[in-house]
């Protein structure tokens, strides 16, 4: 078997795209369901936005472009890089790819050698595992617990770090979490790195734009000094509601990004003209609709917050960012459904709400966390206020024998 057949094996099936999937199942079916497991927002895209990609069409930029990305686009970036995050990049220090995803796995590939260990503060996105695995890395996950707001504790990097410590990956505001991490939060990690000069740090800062009462900071602005050994990624899926535009970018060491660009030029070239075109505008121009954005998604997490709360089992925190509520589904587990099974896992959890109640929500077994399920607040007031209703009503559906979880407190 070949090396890299070897490492797709260990690739493991998308839990999130499994879950959006079978919603779908059901819905051609005819069957009434509410998904609440997709990572987009479900605004269409400004319509500022979208009439600069149409201007692109018919002024006809509409061939091959540089693999980095055209130098306007790259130049909008570097200005949005030093207004919003006081960081000052050479436009040759600036990529942009086919989503902030392809930056993030055209880093690793780039920079790993084998038995290069990235360290990964759990809960994390789902990607991220497989892409260091792809990519010849070796993994170290991190738990963040829930009782310190799902962040990573500077005496917990200081003991994953080891001399192959090659990457610490940093994700605020964070998927599935919605946690952000303050400036002095970041400040407090970076005392760590100092000490370990050979470790380099990816921020995905692609959820940026959608925070809630709380400052937004990322690790180069917290920790200058750092900033030759940060790569900065962003993009506009979440914060401009681009997600099919496929656009994101990365700021970082020049050699760093000259290698992620010969990766690039090798496999995709250069992401949609239209779409960099598109992006200077969602960039560099009026973003008044981003407020709205926010203004919108905070009614619907603190609705979704306050009903999830109220289930029997379930409990949550309010998340800073983002666009999902991490819920903690211990108090369910262990308990019996009307159809006569036990909830083991909180996959079968998910899997009880999906089936019998019509609503798709992705265990927290997805992002490395459980027992947890993660909804995502991307969809109407209506659509939560019934998905809510509905999962209020699939836990009073259960058994009422003490969970697993229960007992275990009980004994402690």
């Amino acid at each position: 078997m070949s090396l890299i057949a070897k490492r797709l094996q260990a690739v493991r099936p998308s839990q999130t795209k499994a879950m959006t999937a079978a919603a779908a199942a059901l819905r051609e079916k005819g069957i009434d369901v509410i998904a609440l497991s997709q990572g987009e927002p479900d605004f269409d895209t400004p319509d500022v936005v979208q009439r600069a990609g149409i201007a692109a069409i018919r002024e006809g930029k509409t061939r091959y472009t540089p693999v980095a990305g055209v130098k306007p686009l790259r130049e909008v970036i570097r200005q949005k890089l030093l207004h919003d995050n006081s960081l000052d990049y050479d436009i040759d220090a600036i990529t942009v790819g086919c989503g902030a995803k392809q930056v993030v796995f055209n880093a690793l590939f780039a920079s790993l050698d084998p038995g290069d260990e990235v360290i990964i503060p759990t809960p994390c996105w789902v990607s991220y595992p497989d892409m260091v695995r792809l990519a010849g890395g070796e993994l170290v996950l991190v738990a963040c617990h829930e009782r310190f707001g799902f962040k990573l504790k500077p005496q917990d990097l200081e003991a994953a770090m080891t001399p192959r410590t090659k990457w610490l990956m940093l994700n605020s505001p964070n998927n599935p979490t919605g946690a952000v991490y303050s400036k002095a939060e970041l400040a407090a990690l970076a005392v760590v790195l100092r000490r370990h000069p050979q470790v380099h740090v990816l921020a995905d800062d692609i959820y940026e734009k959608l925070v809630y009462g709380v400052r937004f900071a990322t690790m180069a602005e917290a920790a200058p000094d750092l900033i030759g050994r940060t790569l900065t990624v962003n993009g506009v899926s979440k914060s401009s509601a681009m997600t099919g535009w496929r656009l994101g970018y990365g700021a970082g060491p020049k050699d760093l990004i000259k290698a992620m660009n010969s990766i690039q030029g090798q496999t995709s070239s250069h992401t949609s003209s239209i779409s960099q075109y598109a992006a200077i505008e969602a960039i560099g121009g009026n973003q008044d609709y981003i407020d709205d954005f926010v203004s919108s998604f905070r009614k619907r997490r603190d609705l979704v917050v306050e009903k999830i709360n109220e289930a029997q089992g379930l409990k949550c925190r309010t998340p800073d960012g983002a666009f999902y509520v991490f819920v903690n589904c211990a108090g369910v587990i262990g308990k019996t459904s009307p159809q006569g099974k036990v909830i083991e896992t909180d996959m079968a959890f998910a899997m009880y709400l999906l089936e019998h109640f019509g609503v798709a929500v992705v265990p927290g077994s997805g992002f490395m966390a459980s027992p947890y399920i993660r909804i995502s607040y991307a969809a109407s007031i209506e659509d939560l206020q019934h998905a809510c209703d509905r999962i209020l009503a699939a836990c009073e559906a259960l058994s009422e024998s003490e969970s697993i979880y229960e007992q275990s407190k009980a004994t402690a």
